[in-house]
């Protein structure tokens, strides 16, 4: 009877010995990481991508393309305004395509490399690799991190939740978060193909600019027909600041506003309607494209730029870091609200 209960015991002990060894350290997961990322030839994803750092949430479709090395085409779609922003990287540089314009944007440029992109798997890996103080969780079916962001504006964002699939270590979604753990930005995969194939001209710029130009024909019918919507930052980001003086100036494109901001900083902030080229013009930009969420912008020292929803917008300051214009750009979007 004890040899029966003594190997009882045994064959227990063996059990929670093997599920011991089944479950995967922090170590184990993050070089398979590694080495999925040091394999892979390419993929595609799909996503959905929510923004809370205006008055309303904001959603996006986006679609990820990514051919090794450095061969990216990432599709921004607005859910609700049937528009859409694709950022292009290929042999010749960097590109922001705007087909409701007609026009694309050429950078020379080190993106993606240059900061944390929240639905690129390889940035993600990145990030996990890099942050030495990550906290790392595994449940059923995902192993979970929280790392430090690599944002221009980290102080900002300083921190992301990443989750991954056990099954094939594919991205499940994105939190990232301000100081105070309010997720700003989550993205959900609906869909990872690692390995994926890719046709010849899938990140060329023209064939791309005249695919998206045709899905957008009719805004680009109603982009100068329609009014200039008002927008303005939002409370939050004018902290100390408040709005001294608001004007309007009439051009040869319709109304220009321009906006003066003073306080403990002082900015201006210009928005006029866009013009839809005639003609696909692809336009040379000094500067780095930067990720607002709802759009992609234009950063320099002093300045911040970006088209959304028909509209150009321009934030320019000597007292502003590019972490703070980048911070106030994020919320000049959804309704008009002072």
């Amino acid at each position: 009877m004890k040899k029966k209960v003594f190997l009882l015991l045994l064959g227990l002990l063996i059990a929670l010995v093997l599920a011991a060894c089944g479950e995967k350290s922090q170590e184990d997961v993050v070089s398979s990481l590694d080495e999925k990322v040091q394999k892979l030839t390419g993929y595609k994803a799909d996503a959905k991508m929510t923004l809370q750092t205006g008055n309303d949430p904001q959603v996006y479709e986006v679609e990820i393309w990514h051919k090794e090395p450095t061969f990216y085409r990432v599709n921004l779609k607005n859910a609700e305004k049937d528009q859409s922003q694709m950022i292009l990287r290929n042999e010749e540089g960097v590109f922001v395509l705007t087909p409701a314009l007609n026009k694309s944007f050429r950078f020379q440029s080190d993106w993606p490399e240059n900061s944390s992109q929240a639905y690129l798997f390889e940035s993600l890996v990145h990030d996990v690799k890099e942050d030495p103080e990550a906290k790392f969780t595994a449940t059923k079916d995902q192993y979970i991190f929280e790392t430090k962001t690599n944002y221009k504006n980290n102080n900002m964002l300083p921190k992301q939740e990443i989750t991954f699939s056990k099954k094939d270590l594919a991205p499940v979604s994105v939190k990232v978060m301000d100081p105070d753990r309010k997720v700003l930005l989550l993205v959900e995969f609906s869909k990872v193909e690692f390995d994926a194939s890719f046709d010849k001209s899938a990140f060329d710029v023209e064939k791309n600019m005249s695919s998206a130009t045709l899905d957008e024909i009719p805004v680009m019918g109603e982009v100068d027909k329609q009014p200039l919507e008002v927008l303005y930052p939002s409370e939050e980001a004018l902290a100390g600041v408040e709005l001294k003086e608001e004007k309007k100036i009439e051009t040869e494109n319709g109304t220009r506003v321009i906006m003066t901001f003073g306080g403990e900083k002082t900015f201006t902030l210009i928005q006029e309607r866009a013009r839809v080229a005639e003609v696909a013009t692809t336009i040379s930009l000094s500067g780095e494209p930067v990720d607002l969420g709802f759009t992609v912008g234009t950063l320099t020292d002093k300045s911040i730029s970006w088209t959304y929803n028909g509209a150009e917008f321009m934030i320019a300051s000597d007292d502003l870091t590019q972490e703070e214009l980048i911070s106030v750009a994020r919320t000049v979007q959804g309704k008009s609200v002072k």
